[in-house]
């Protein structure tokens, strides 16, 4: 849960990248620190061994050997040092500030110094732990020819015990004190970094969410004091500016929903009456047809009266699609689906199409583009011929100085599962991109003679059917319908024919 938190990695990183910057320079002070420490000791004895040299020289140039003890023994009482002493080359002691020390060897670790030609050298021993050993040798200058001759060229060596327990025991504290301020410091800084983010980051964002958490409840009044001009502050103007543009497509969403709900209690209303109508309608004209046929069929051959009739017949037929329109529109027949061949489908429409003298006169062509061995679709056949029929009618009528007529059918693949796809093409003048999506409402039509009610039909009969019709044009070049519908399974697969 820790990790989720962005407020939570941000500190971790910058807790990281603190420890590995801070890191490095305490340590590279730690250990100047330490140096200054052991460089101090090493000073302070040399400092030491300079005077003591310096006051053996006076004593012995007054010719008062005793005073050199007494400086020994003097310099001797101070705790740090563990012995202060002067030996023979051939290491025995002449004098020291311990006097049992006198006549004896000196120690090896001091004599091995002065063998190996070293001015100095730590050592470590159980009881006396750290031992910082110097030596400096007393040569043998003029003045101390009258007692030592002048053959002798190092008449002894000074030498000094100097402990570094207590310098060790700094260097624990300076250590201590090393790791404490380090990890105070990254502590510090730390907990800082962390109330600005609480402060300006997290606290804010917390907000942030709270209010779009009311958002997702469907509060749309909700906002956001701007408080700064950062990043947040900025976020802060985006989230109230998204919001507000929210609530007015809402309010829209909320309107067009409540005008389509009222256009459709109204098209169910127009429906309901529509079918009444059309049903009261429908018998008349049926008569009025049979008994204008009756009439013109008593004409003599060449009577002009004959025509006239022929056109009356011909709009009673117009009426009569419209009524059929307007009795499916109001009360929809429900598919009677059985396998069907759509190449076979679309042969015999053609035939029932040429038929129509709905076209505009001029010559039309005919382009079949069909693939052999179309698996059977599960429809009903009637009404898919339905949808064919007003097509291609549509696509003849809007050729109106001729044109091409293209009916192309394939397969395509949806995830898997085969689809049947019928194009019906001309070549006519398109339609607007501005009314393209409005083709298949209801009652919408460009027609002076239609009734927007065919292509809306189409639509839901090819929907009723599991099938997906869809439309592309372009001004000028002419129109495309694509209807695509499931492929029957094999299990159902059966030889049908198209009645």
């Amino acid at each position: 849960m820790f990790f989720k938190s962005l407020t939570s990695r941000v500190i971790l990183i910058c807790m990281t990248l603190l420890a590995f910057g801070i890191t490095p320079f305490a340590f590279q002070n730690f250990k100047r620190e330490q140096a200054q420490l052991i460089n101090a000791a090493r000073e302070s004895t040399e400092l030491l061994l300079q005077t003591i040299e310096r006051s053996i020289y006076n004593a012995m140039r007054i010719g008062n050997t005793e005073d050199t003890k007494i400086i020994l023994e003097m310099v001797g009482q101070n705790k740090k040092l563990l012995g202060v002493r002067i030996f023979h080359p051939h290491g025995v002691v002449l004098k020291s500030s311990i006097g049992e020390e006198v006549g004896k060897p000196v120690s090896a670790e001091d004599y091995q110094l002065y063998i190996n030609n070293r001015k100095e050298g730590v050592t470590y021993s159980e009881d006396k732990g750290e031992v910082l050993r110097m030596l400096k040798p007393i040569y043998n200058d003029e003045q101390c020819h009258v007692c030592h001759g002048h053959k002798t060229k190092v008449i002894g060596i000074l030498n000094i015990n100097y402990s570094l327990q207590e310098t060790r025991q700094r260097q624990v504290e300076v250590t201590k004190l090393f790791i404490f301020s380090t990890i105070a410091t990254i502590a510090f800084l730390s907990i800082t970094i962390s109330m600005v983010m609480f402060r300006f980051v997290r606290t804010p964002l917390n907000l942030l969410v709270d209010k779009m958490a009311e958002v997702e409840k469907g509060d749309l009044s909700v906002r956001m004091e701007q408080v700064s001009n950062d990043e947040i502050g900025r976020l802060t103007g985006s989230f109230n500016s998204m919001i507000e543009r929210l609530d007015v497509a809402k309010r829209e969403l909320d309107q067009y929903h409540f005008n389509q709900m009222e256009r459709a209690d109204r098209l169910a209303s127009v429906g309901e009456m529509a079918a009444g109508i059309a049903h009261e309608i429908k018998n008349p004209l049926t008569g009025i047809a049979s008994a204008i046929t009756i009439i013109r069929d008593d004409l003599e051959q060449g009577d002009p009266r004959a025509e006239i009739l022929y056109e009356v017949l011909e709009q009673i037929k117009r009426l009569d699609k419209t009524v059929n329109d307007l009795l499916f529109f109001g009360k929809p027949t429900p598919p009677e689906p059985t396998h069907a061949d759509v190449n076979t489908a679309i042969k015999k429409t053609l035939l029932f199409a040429a038929q129509h003298r709905g076209g505009s006169g001029k010559h039309i062509d005919k382009v079949l583009d069909l693939l052999e061995d179309l698996p059977p679709v599960f429809v009903d056949i009637k009404q898919i011929q339905q949808v064919f029929l007003n097509l291609i009618l549509n696509a003849i009528q809007a050729m109106q100085d001729g044109g091409i007529l293209t009916i192309r059918t394939d397969l395509v693949d949806h995830e898997g599962v085969e689809w049947v796809r019928i194009a019906i093409a001309d070549t006519g003048p398109g339609i607007p991109q501005q009314i393209l999506g409005k083709i298949f409402t209801p009652f919408f039509t460009t027609k002076a003679q239609g009734t927007g009610l065919g292509l809306a039909i189409c639509h839901k009969l090819i929907s009723q059917q599991g099938g997906i019709v869809s439309v592309s044009s372009e001004d000028g070049k002419g129109t495309v319908f694509t209807i695509e519908i499931p492929a029957a399974r094999l299990e159902h697969k059966q030889t049908d024919s198209v009645e």
